[in-house]
């Protein structure tokens, strides 16, 4: 692949940007964006080394689209109606039912295959673009099978290259685990910001008091609304199943609490405690 168009020049493009750069110098990588400064830092910060436009990828042999998931389902038809036989369009966003159905019946649909580079940060923009990224982090791919044989090899191999796991999972199933993964956290966060906010009315005491506890709870909260808005939207129906078995989860604590049930609490967390064998691969 020599000509890699990316779309949304930001965290998870421009990370992208950096490692397919690193891998192979002698690709060329052109930037697409909505916004001109974003544009201008992807150039000085030499993630991108051309600005392009769309009419442009009819020459691409990679396009990468990394924008909202919303305007990513607007736009993908589009795309696909441009690239060349042989130019492969990959998406990057957290949501994959919604993408895959609005493909479905695309003359091109072929040349499209839905990623989701389970990796990130707090952080957006073009700035926010770091090597490694995706080292020893894990890929889902929905529907490879509607992929050409040797597109879909290609982005693979690019994918292990810079140090990702793959995992093939259906787009439902996709974004049934999402919600409880992923969606769930970031509204968790959102709400506990919202919350000591509301709440803690001085600054200066939440700057004080903030420990490394509350730091790493609440970091998800500096998160895109941008982006995320969208996510929550075309996950809605899984999103709220996750979010009613969770406020169960709440009220029942509470419910504990009220009780001075000490002994119970004691027993859930520690039951709970078992999460850290499972993130440490022991189960």
């Amino acid at each position: 692949m020599k000509n890699i168009y990316i779309i949304g020049i930001g965290l998870i493009g421009g990370s992208l940007a950096l490692d397919i750069k690193k891998l192979n110098p002698e690709v060329v990588i052109y930037g697409i964006d909505n916004n001109p400064e974003h544009l201008e830092e992807a150039l000085s910060q030499k993630l991108i080394d051309h600005k392009a436009e769309l009419r442009n990828i009819e020459k691409a042999d990679l396009v990468i689209l990394s924008i909202p998931v919303d305007a990513a389902v607007k736009l993908l038809p589009t795309i696909l109606d441009q690239v060349s036989d042989t130019g492969l369009v990959i998406d990057v966003g957290s949501t994959k039912s919604d993408i895959c159905k609005v493909v479905a019946n695309h003359p091109k649909r072929r040349n499209f295959l839905a990623t989701h580079p389970i990796s990130g940060t707090e952080f957006s923009g073009p700035k926010a673009a770091i090597y490694n990224l995706f080292q020893n982090k894990t890929n889902i791919i929905c529907e490879v099978e509607e992929t050409a044989f040797k597109l879909q090899e290609k982005a693979l191999k690019l994918f292990t290259d810079i140090g990702m796991r793959i995992r093939y999972m259906k787009p439902e199933s996709h974004d049934k685990h999402i919600a409880y993964m992923s969606h769930l956290s970031h509204i968790s966060s959102f709400m506990l910001g919202k919350t000591v906010i509301d709440q803690e009315k001085n600054e200066r005491d939440i700057f004080d008091m903030a420990g490394s506890g509350f730091e790493s709870t609440v970091r998800l909260a500096k998160s895109s609304p941008e982006m995320w808005t969208p996510i929550f939207e075309q996950n809605k129906t899984n999103v709220i199943k996750t979010l009613e078995e969770y406020i169960n989860n709440l009220t029942q604590f509470k419910s504990l609490m009220e009780r001075d049930d000490f002994e119970a609490i004691y027993m859930e967390m520690k039951n709970t405690n078992y999460i850290k064998q499972i993130l440490n691969g022991i189960a």
